[in-house]
């Protein structure tokens, strides 16, 4: 609650920070809120603290708590380090980063379903204002619009879902609702299968996975970059950590019924992530269609109910983020130099900048799931799990899909370092090329020293 507490707070204090000229201060006391949510959230471990029946901050909620408030720490250094002296709406945009998280951080700790709702509410609501941000951008208008319909469309599902679950068991507590399925787990009722098939389908909606990704490719190419890594990110993030919580601990007692709908969903997802990625120009829209691909490998983790599947979504979730941010920043700064998000853009960045060619390949290559990067265990773990559970042929898909990646992973980096492009240097500020090396090496090192996250959970 203190967490809650606090960025609402700083979210207030930098939404004022709009009506004064000097807002110089605003990024201190948005980066000053973070690390004390941070250090609250942490302080907290082991503590299980219950507040009000609606939200349990247990070891789960706070290790993706903390995954959200890093990746949005560093993000918003970032946009201020591209943005700072030309975003008129530069105090709002941090109002609303931090608003957003308050969301992120009732949808992984939520015990109740209305505070599922909220929780996903106040985040989707503030990522659909950052969207547009552009307000003379016709691309982010129709971003924006486009991802507010889709929204409201999926909200449509989850609302029906939470009215059809607590009609049947008359709570809308989700240990109640566990209650209910176990007692009724060798004939579950077809009210409640609808019941939360509706609620699979509004979550699924929030995670991009197909056939409910058609917004993605859209709404991440027509936002500004930063905001769709922080989309990519954070969005997913919270997004997963609370259809793993939902799903695991509410739903499981009836995971017959909805498993195999889930390894469709799993396997349409990788394929049409993957494959339409193949095909892409832009390396915005196949960061995009990447990331409908990823949230594919990560819902093998909801079919099983092992121990070990919490703990290898959550480095999944350290592992995506680290590469993203990465790979967003490089892709912002390019579009920053006037050189657009396109393949060609890459041509030759080697030599106009070394740093970011390297940084990014090391994204890429961890997205890719190669060793020794974070992304290579990520996938093993969630692999791992799924196998634990009997499910070795979709792990055998997962793999030719983690496959296929990595031809357009591989395509702008090789454009970096094998082609020859134009020779104007590309200079960034000291600050921007710290946190590239430093997310690359932390990509390197949890790919080199996987052991320690990985008993977290």
């Amino acid at each position: 609650m203190n967490v809650l507490i606090t960025l609402s707070i700083a979210g207030i204090i930098t939404m004022i920070g709009s009506t004064f000229k000097d807002r110089s201060w605003i990024l201190t006391v948005t980066l000053s809120a973070l690390a004390i949510s941070c250090y609250l959230a942490g302080a907290g471990w082991n503590s299980n603290v219950v507040f009000f029946d609606a939200m349990r901050m247990d070891n789960f909620a706070i290790a993706f708590t903390i995954v959200c408030l890093l990746a949005a720490f560093i993000l918003s250094i970032i946009y201020h380090q591209l943005n700072y002296a030309k975003d008129a709406h530069y105090a709002e945009v941090y109002a609303i980063i931090l608003f957003s998280l308050a969301g992120a951080v009732v949808m992984v700790s939520f015990t109740s379903l209305l505070m599922l709702f909220l929780g996903i509410e106040i985040l989707s609501l503030s990522l659909y204002i950052l969207a547009g941000l552009r307000k003379k951008d016709l691309l982010s208008n129709e971003a924006s619009l486009k991802y507010f319909l889709m929204g409201a469309f999926s909200t449509g599902f989850l609302l029906f879902g939470i009215a059809m679950l607590y009609g049947a068991t008359g709570s809308f507590m989700v240990i109640d609702i566990a209650y209910y399925l176990g007692l009724h787990q060798s004939a579950p009722e077809p009210f409640v299968v609808a019941g939360i098939i509706m609620l699979m389908i509004g979550l699924l909606f929030k995670v991009a996975a197909a056939p409910f990704h058609f917004w993605t490719p859209d709404v991440y190419q027509g936002s500004p970059t930063i905001v769709t890594g922080y989309m990519a990110t954070v969005g997913k993030v919270a997004a997963f950590a609370a259809f793993l919580r939902l799903f695991q601990w509410g739903f499981a007692p009836a995971l017959v019924s909805y498993q195999f709908l889930i390894a469709a969903v799993a396997i349409v997802t990788l394929f049409v992530g993957n494959i339409i990625a193949l095909y892409q120009k832009s390396v915005k829209r196949m960061l995009a269609y990447s990331s409908i691909s990823h949230a594919g490998y990560m819902l093998l983790a909801l079919m099983v109910t092992n121990e070990i599947s919490n703990g290898a979504v959550l480095f999944y979730a350290i592992a995506y983020t680290l590469a993203s941010v990465v790979a967003f920043t490089v892709v912002a700064v390019l579009q920053e130099k006037n050189a657009g998000d396109d393949t060609d853009a890459f041509n030759g960045l080697s030599k106009r900048n070394p740093m970011l060619a390297i940084t990014f390949a090391i994204a890429m290559i961890s997205l890719a799931g190669i060793p020794p990067t974070a992304g290579f265990f990520a996938k093993f773990y969630i692999f791992s799990a799924a196998i634990k559970d009997g499910w070795v042929w979709m792990v055998a898909i997962a793999v030719i899909n983690s496959f296929i990646s990595i031809y357009y992973y591989f395509r702008p980096v090789i454009a970096s370092f094998m082609k020859k492009g134009s020779d104007e240097t590309i200079n960034i500020s000291f600050v921007m090329q710290l946190l590239l090396v430093l997310l690359a090496v932390l990509t390197l090192l949890v790919g080199m020293l996987p052991d320690w996250l990985t008993g977290i959970l």
